[in-house]
């Protein structure tokens, strides 16, 4: 098993990571304003493909700032958002930004104080900056290639149990329900004496491993808007980050596996065989 975290770390120019972590850090901290201010409050909900997959006019504007404020600040590197696509030219762009205005937004609708403005900049080999505000908590989640990651400014580093016995590991649903293999997951996980949660926020899941709150989180599927700013967090902070083969990949386009890294062998196990008797 390659852990993502022991690869060197490709360097990027000191002034556009300043640049980019104060500007991402700016957008945050309004995009925190303008959901606390409107959770639960006639948000406005449409439906996607799924009863829970909400679109929302804080969704839509908050992209929009964020789009004219990067598009102004960054000239020449694409957006790729949730709500508005990808801008011409980013799949072969050397950087490219990606933002989910909500992550959580049908628990943003519902009031619920679960979800997330999540915001990165990534390259060829992953997440280069990634800031996620998490309104309900006031706390702004930032982070840097080899600059360490923070919570409100506070240097943030990841406690590893050593063990999962009574932790907590995150997954969240896949699009229209339950992922397969799911319930095996949660089995094997309950048969170690560890928790499951749903909570509703990929980005905020991902936070908890970075925060030390869960020793994992299991995604089965994703698109990279809702997790490169807490799968930042989660390398800086010293989490493993793998793909279901567990093998490191920057982003895996495989379903996701975060973890502290004594916990990232024994979880993985528990996907692969869910993953195994699902297929049988």
């Amino acid at each position: 098993m390659t852990l993502l975290s022991a690869r060197p770390a490709q360097p990027v120019e000191p002034g556009l990571l300043s640049r980019a972590l104060e500007v991402a850090g700016r957008l945050a901290n309004e995009a925190t304003d303008v959901i606390t201010a409107t959770a639960g409050r006639g948000a406005h909900p449409e439906t996607k493909d799924s009863p829970f997959d909400w679109v929302t006019d804080t969704d839509r504007t908050l992209e929009r700032h964020t789009r004219r404020v990067l598009t102004a600040e960054f000239p020449g590197i694409p957006v790729v958002g949730e709500e508005f696509g990808a801008d011409l030219g980013a799949g072969d762009a050397p950087y490219r930004w990606v933002v989910d205005p909500v992550d959580g937004t049908a628990n943003y609708v519902a009031g619920m104080p679960w979800c997330a403005y999540s915001l990165a900049l990534i390259d060829a080999y992953g997440p280069v900056v990634g800031v996620v505000a998490d309104p309900y908590r006031a706390q702004i989640y930032a982070a840097a290639r080899g600059r360490g990651a923070r919570a409100n400014g506070k240097p943030m580093r990841l406690v590893d149990r050593g063990h999962t016995e009574s932790a907590i590991v995150c997954t969240e649903l896949a699009r229209k329900g339950p992922w397969p293999g799911m319930g095996e997951f949660i089995q094997h996980a309950a048969g170690a004496h560890a928790g499951v949660r749903v909570l509703g926020s990929a980005a905020l899941s991902i936070a908890q491993v970075a925060l030390g709150h869960a020793v994992a989180a299991v995604l089965h599927s994703y698109h990279e808007w809702d997790v490169a700013g807490s799968v930042a967090l989660a390398i800086e902070a010293g989490a493993v980050v793998l793909d279901r083969r567990g093998e490191d990949t920057a982003l895996p386009a495989d379903g996701l596996l975060v973890a502290a890294p004594s916990a990232a062998e024994q979880v993985l196990s528990w996907w692969q065989k869910a993953a195994s008797a699902t297929a049988a």
